[in-house]
């Protein structure tokens, strides 16, 4: 059995596998704790894909134009 190690990768992986056999699964294998996060957002993925079809545009799902168009954290350093 083949582990993806790369999160990204298998994000889209995984979505390509749903759209032509959602029968079937890839694993992927991780020793962070930070990744239960992403593993919560890909299954709101999968959540969205099942509801509304596999031809969705991904970009509605993963809502990249909202994070991107956030503001900038400002740092707790010393302003200067």
């Amino acid at each position: 059995m083949v582990y993806i190690t790369s999160w990204d990768e298998f994000v889209e992986r995984t979505v390509q596998l749903f759209r032509a056999d959602p029968e079937s699964c890839l694993k992927f294998k991780t020793d962070q704790a930070q990744e239960a996060k992403k593993m919560e957002k890909l299954n709101n993925i999968f959540f969205t894909l099942m509801a509304r079809g596999p031809d969705v545009d991904m970009s509605e799902i993963t809502g990249k134009e909202q994070t991107e168009a956030q503001p900038a954290k400002k740092g707790r350093g010393r302003k200067q």
